[in-house]
This record gives structure tokens, sequence and C-alpha cells, in this order.
């Protein structure tokens, strides 16, 4: 989408599929002309939540399906999610079940609470399970597992974290970006503890800083870090705020959707279809267009113009011409991608195994500097995650299993075939039959979610966090030109679902509201 400029004039029809692609109509009191681009899960919240008030709302998408990264592929009876696979902090989706019609989103999917929240295989050799949504719980796995006193520390941790969060949530989440960003740039809200080193008081500043200082334990420090990790962030340069991230699956817990997360994109596009949402799939936006100084409508791949009152479009826009007002927050550069290997085997999953597991890197240094900075890629074994569901409906039968492999790698990255059997080996540390039950293997590179979701390279956004000089901060839902806003993970509040969610919801707020509007109360 980076060919889109709002520095053109509405030119006329194209004849051919005009007639089908436009949403022009006399304007009804009360009623305006709403073009979204793309079908991403944060536009589908926009477009159900702006149908609901009242507005005619069209979606073009360039690609056939909706959800942007939320995706399923299906062979021989297996399903696999190639997106995400869990769902923190599902409020937000319940939030706009509620928002937009009489079934309440558990009548629509099957949430599951995952328990253990997660498994985790460290360099060491050393296994712990962590229970969903438990202190103390997860305090007394630790500190078996690790030693005494191992649980304390996480714990603690965990307070100063919900610190941070309670400091940054509403700006980060629940609210446009403040016009005085630079606020949430400069303090660093994670409360950190007084630190002698080197003859000095220090604080840490980043996340490994809370891992080597506060932590003490190299395998606490990769627990703490692997959040970071999971979302494409160095832990080196993340800033402790970056903490909130394992605090939101503490605090709120984690789940999976049954039938696999693209059962959740499925229950949002039906909503927008009962909210009599308009859907044009194969419609490639090239432009979106201008007249007397504000957005005036979407022009195509095949010249054909769909003219609108608002244009909500993917944040990828953020980065053209004209799009940001002076002094806004650039986009992210630079995130890295996925590589995703989905394994189709046969034999039952075994009773008591953990959805999630993660087999921490071998090499820390190795590993980071590959991702982020000048070592080759891809020369230490990467921290791999494996998803195992308790899902029959992921399976042909009860005699398979269905399980996904995934790993950060560089965005661009070309993956050859030693790769994808580096992540497989690692995953043989949780799974040591895996090479004999394997019925065939499917892989998912960088390429294959730039396709998809139209992020150069691949790339993957992460979540807004504060701190970080606002490297970390992702640009406002409104724009530099009136009338077309920002949606989706490479905007305000940035990647994941629950933020997804929310940006479609800021964004209908603006566009509801007007500029006065301050978020959910």
């Amino acid at each position: 989408m980076s060919a889109l400029s709002p520095r053109t004039s509405v030119p006329p029809p194209a004849a051919g599929l005009a007639a089908s692609l436009s949403v022009a109509a006399d304007k009804v009191a009360g009623m305006a002309r709403i073009a979204v681009i793309g079908a991403g899960m944060g536009a589908l919240a926009a477009a159900a939540r702006l149908a609901v008030a009242g507005h005619r709302v069209a979606v073009y998408e360039r690609t056939e399906t909706y959800g942007g990264a939320v995706r399923r592929f299906e062979r021989e009876g297996f399903a696999f999610d190639t997106g995400p696979g869990l769902l923190p902090l599902p409020a937000v989706w319940r939030d706009l079940f509620i928002k937009t019609g009489k079934e309440p989103l558990e009548e629509c999917v099957e949430l599951v609470q995952v328990d253990p929240s997660s498994h985790h295989v460290f360099a060491d050799g050393t296994e712990v399970s962590l229970p969903n949504a438990s202190r103390a719980g997860v305090v007394a796995a630790l500190d078996e597992a690790l030693g005494a006193g191992a649980g304390q520390r996480w714990g603690d941790v965990l307070v100063r974290a919900r610190e941070a969060w309670d400091r940054t949530r509403r700006p980060l989440l629940e609210e446009p970006l403040w016009p005085n960003w630079s606020v949430l740039a400069e303090r660093e809200p994670y409360p950190s503890v007084p630190h002698k080193r080197l003859l000095r008081t220090r604080r840490a500043g980043t996340l490994a800083e809370i891992g080597a200082w506060e932590l003490r334990d190299p395998r606490l420090a990769a627990l703490l870090e692997s959040h970071a990790l999971a979302y494409g962030l160095d832990p080196r340069t993340a800033p402790a705020s970056a903490a909130v991230l394992p605090y939101m699956e503490h605090a709120f817990g984690v789940w999976c959707v049954r039938g696999g997360m693209r059962e959740l994109a499925r229950a949002v596009y039906e909503r927008c279809l009962a909210r009599r949402v308009e859907f044009v799939f194969g419609a490639e936006a090239v432009r979106v267009l201008e007249k007397d100084g504000r957005a005036a409508g979407v022009e195509f791949a095949d010249g054909a113009v769909a003219e609108a009152d608002f244009v909500v479009a993917p944040g990828t826009l953020g980065g053209r011409a004209g799009a940001r007002g002076e002094g806004e927050v650039a986009p992210q550069q630079g995130l890295p991608s996925r590589l995703t290997v989905l394994l189709a085997l046969r034999g039952a999953r075994p009773e008591g195994t953990a959805h999630r597991t993660v087999v921490h890197t071998q090499d820390r240094e190795g590993e980071l500097e590959g991702l982020f900075g000048a070592a080759p890629a891809g020369a230490a074994a990467p921290t791999v995650t494996v998803l195992r569901p308790d899902d029959p409906r992921l399976v042909p039968d009860t005699g398979h299993e269905a399980v996904t492999l995934s790993a950060v790698v560089p965005a661009g990255a070309r993956i050859p075939a030693d790769r994808v059997d580096a992540v497989v080996s690692v995953a043989e540390r949780v799974l040591p039959d895996l090479r004999e039950r394997l019925l065939w293997h499917e892989v998912r590179a960088p390429g294959d979610i730039a396709r998809e979701t139209g992020a150069p390279g691949g790339s993957v956004p992460a979540p807004a966090l504060a701190a970080a000089g606002g490297r970390l901060l992702h640009p406002s839902n409104s724009t530099g030109l009136p009338g077309l806003f920002s949606v989706g993970g490479w905007s305000h509040p940035g990647g994941g679902l629950p933020h997804a969610g929310m940006s479609g919801a800021l964004v209908a707020g603006l566009i509801v509201e007007g500029p006065e509007f301050r978020g959910s109360q």
C-alpha cells in the first residue's frame, strides 16, 4: 500500500467495476459513506462499530479473504492458524460484540482458557509449567523448578509491571494518541529497583537489565525476555516498560478459540455482514483521493473509484507523504518477521501436553545478534514456540496431532532448508519422536506474511510501549489529511489482537464523535 497518495484529485468514475465498487449515494442526514481499505482485524472492528453507528460502510480488500494475518491453512483434514495462535485480553473483543449486537462473543466462538498458560524449557534443561492467571501458582511453580526465592523475584517484577500497566493502559490502549505524545516517549513508567553497579546506583532502563539486576537468574531472565522476543523486540534495547507484556498474560490469562483463531476472524466478519457492511474482495486500492483538502474516496488498480466521506486505511499508509502532521510519531522500522512450520503428525496428542511450550535458545547472544545485530542470521539455534492445541476440530481424527512451530526471523529473509531443519531440531527437545511421526510439513515464510498483510518484508508490528524515545509508539489514528484515518497494527496502539481491536474502536470513536473523542470510559 506504499503507493497510496493523498495528493490526487477525484477523477470521474471509471467504467467496468466502477458501479460495483462505488459507494456513491446522496448523503443521508446523520449517515456518512465510509470506505475501509483492507479487511484486517482492526479494520473489521472499525467497520462493525461504524455500521452500528448508522454509517454506510464498504470494505475493500485486495486479497480474496478477510482477517489480515489471522488465517488458516488446511490440508487432508488438518487445520493450522498461520497467524496468532493465542488470545490475550479477550475483553477487547467481548466489548466489540456487546457494542455491535445482541449475541455476545461466547455465543459466536468457543473461548477456552489455556492451562498451563505456558511450559518453558530453558537452556540448561530446566523445565517449568506456569499456571494460567494464578500468581500463587506461578510463584510456587518457579520456586520448585528454579529454587527458593525465584518465584518471589518474578512476582515482585510483575507487581512493578502492574504499576507500569496502570500508568500507561489508557494512553497506550484506550485513548487516541496524545498530541503531547512526547511525554510518553520520555518517561519510563516501570519503577525499577535501585541497583549498585560499578560504584554507581543505577536503575534498569531495558528489559534485559531488569532480568540481570532484578531477577538475577538467567532462566528467569529468559522467561522475561521471551515475551518481548515473541513480538520481535530486542530485550537489550526494549524499554523496561515492556514488562507489561508478561503482566498482561499474568493478569488477564491466555485463551484459545476452539477451531483456531481464524474462528474469531470469521465471527467478526459475520458480525460485519449482519450490520450490513459491504465487502468487495480482489479490490486493490492504489490511491486515497483528495478533494477540497480532505479525503474523498479511493481509487483502485483497475481505475475504478469509490467516493467516500471518510476513508479508513491500514497503518502502513503512515509513511507516505502528507499522511502525518508535523511532529507526529514516525512509523516503526526494522521489525522482524516470523517463520512458521506446520506439522501434521500421526499419533494422538499425549494427555496433559501443554498447549504452548517455549524452548529457549542455548545461545542467547548469538540469537539476538543474528536478529538485531551484525551476526549472520540463523547462526544460532533460535527460541522456538511449540503450539500443540487440544482441539479435535484441527485434526482428521483423534489418532493425529496438528503442531505449529514458530520462530522470529529477519524481515524479508529467504528461508533455506537448513533454517527450517534447525527449528524442527529445537522442537525435538520436547517432541523427541517428531520425525518418526511426521506425515508432512508446510513452511510459512516472511514472503507469505508480506503477501497476506502488505507489510514490507513480512514485518510483524509490536504493541505500543512507553519510553525508549518514542521508538515503540505508533502513528496516530488521525492523519494529516482530514477525513483519513489509520487503523491496524501499524497505527496506534500497535500490534497484537487486543491492540487491533482497540485500534478499530478508536477510529470509530474519532469518526462518530469527532476530534474531541477521548476513548472508552
